[in-house]
Parts: structure tokens; sequence; C-alpha cells
């Protein structure tokens, strides 16, 4: 399993190089497809099907969250950029305060003006500010 997460991060440039090259790299295929998968659904405010597909993976969304970057931002600034309020204060109830102190989401949000939203506000209440 924690070959899958560290995969994650370098995923997008091995499986293209890979892909190029007709190889098989199944732990980056299915990173890549896991990191798409949650970009789609974050972006379609799909709080359902994402917890379908984390259940399905058998993972935890906080064992992942640090490692995926969707158009350069994290999974709940990704939600806040997109305005999926829904599937946003879901992920901010599903990992730990010191997770989001450490990606900085409650500054990118304030620093991008999303933070009078309820994302933001979910984001306060967790880390206990």
């Amino acid at each position: 399993m924690k070959k899958l997460f560290v995969t994650i991060v370098s995923a997008a440039a091995m499986l293209a190089s890979a892909t190029v090259a007709n190889l098989t790299v199944t732990g980056a295929a299915q990173a890549d497809a896991l990191a798409q998968n949650l970009c789609t659904y974050v972006e379609g405010n799909d709080r359902l099907r994402m917890r379908q597909k984390l259940r399905e993976d058998r993972l935890q969304l906080r064992r992942v969250y640090e490692s995926i970057v969707c158009n350069g931002m994290t999974l709940i600034q990704f939600a806040m950029h997109t305005g999926s309020d829904d599937i946003g204060e879901f992920m901010v109830s599903q990992l730990p305060g010191s997770a989001l102190e450490s990606t900085g989401d409650l500054e990118w949000a304030e620093s991008n003006g999303h933070g009078n939203g309820s994302v933001a506000q979910a984001i306060r209440e967790r880390i206990g500010g």
C-alpha cells in the first residue's frame, strides 16, 4: 500500500514516459487513475462517488490527501476553486487538523478570495481557529 502512495507524486511523469514506451507500470498507472478520479469527483461535487472509490480501493482520504494535486492545488483548494462546497466540507471532516494546517489550505483560501466560504469555515472549526 505504501508504494502506491509514494508513486502518486511521480505518477504523471512516470506514466507519460511509460505510455510512450508501451511499458506496464501498474502501480503508477493505478495511482494516476486514482488521482484523476478523485479530482473529477471534486470538480463534479460528487461526494458519493468519492466515498465509493475510496471504499472500493480500501483507502482513507487522510493517507493520500497530501499526495494528490489537481491543477496545482490540493483537493480542498480545488474544491473551493470549483465551488464544490459539499465535497470540500466532506474532505475537511475526513482529515485531521494537522494535515489541513500543513497543506496551508486555509491560508490559500484567504489569499484567493475563498476565506468567507463554507469550506474555509469548516477548516477553521476543524483546526480550532
